[in-house]
């Protein structure tokens, strides 16, 4: 059964070796997170947007539990927001959205997991891939469509922008590559409106968080 991008997405922010989140992943990938449920809703054609909000077009369930409370989630509401006010409010349960994701990926043996202890006193769960044949998939699509001309599908074009804005290209790039690529990733990216509204929550949530720092 294909992986969502939701899922996609948990595999890129997971460490090859180590199989925990990526340190320079957060907190950006919560933000990347949210925006992976809205671009599969929309690749389902379930949501749509205009200059002004984020709108359901079609309620019917996809038959993914994950998607579908986010659907009702967002025909729910009494007050409209566009696609980046539903990126902040979505990333808010991302920690518990990781686990569901996770327990997922574990119960279709893409993911193992292994719980052990840190310096004897912390809880720790890890999830190594069990072949990483899923992961090496996902970054081929990805890298194929960075380093040719070729026109990109929708799906790949979301993830880009979901992987730039996680700051993953600089972890599965080398420096040169990560520079020769770039171009590319900010072209392919931006040629979807969801990527656009992640790029800009994200640069403001972590200009905020350094001027916190700094302040502090």
């Amino acid at each position: 059964m294909p992986l969502t991008m939701p899922e996609e997405l948990i595999l890129l922010m997971l460490d090859d070796a180590s199989g925990r989140l990526l340190d320079r992943a957060m907190p950006a990938g919560d933000y990347a997170l949210a925006g992976s449920l809205l671009s599969e809703l929309a690749l389902a054609g379930r949501i749509d947007t205009d200059l002004q909000r984020l709108y359901v077009t079609n309620p019917a369930p996809t038959g993914d539990v994950v998607l579908d409370a986010t659907l009702e989630q967002l025909r729910g509401t009494q007050q409209p927001q566009d696609t980046r006010g539903w990126i902040e409010t979505l990333a808010m349960n991302a920690s518990e959205l990781r686990e569901v994701l996770f327990a997922r990926l574990v119960a279709s043996g893409v993911l193992r997991q292994v719980d052990s202890r840190f310096l004897w006193v912390f809880a720790e769960r890890r999830y190594p891939p069990v072949s990483g044949r899923e992961e090496r998939e996902v970054k081929a699509r990805l890298l194929g469509v960075l380093f040719n001309d070729d026109i990109p599908d929708t799906r790949d074009v979301l993830l880009i922008g979901l992987a730039r804005a996680a700051n993953l290209f600089a972890v599965i790039l080398s420096e040169e590559e990560l520079e020769r690529a770039q171009p590319r990733i900010d072209q392919v990216a931006d040629l979807e409106e969801i990527n656009r509204s992640l790029a800009a929550a994200v640069r403001d949530i972590l200009g905020q968080v350094s001027r916190y720092a700094f302040l502090a």
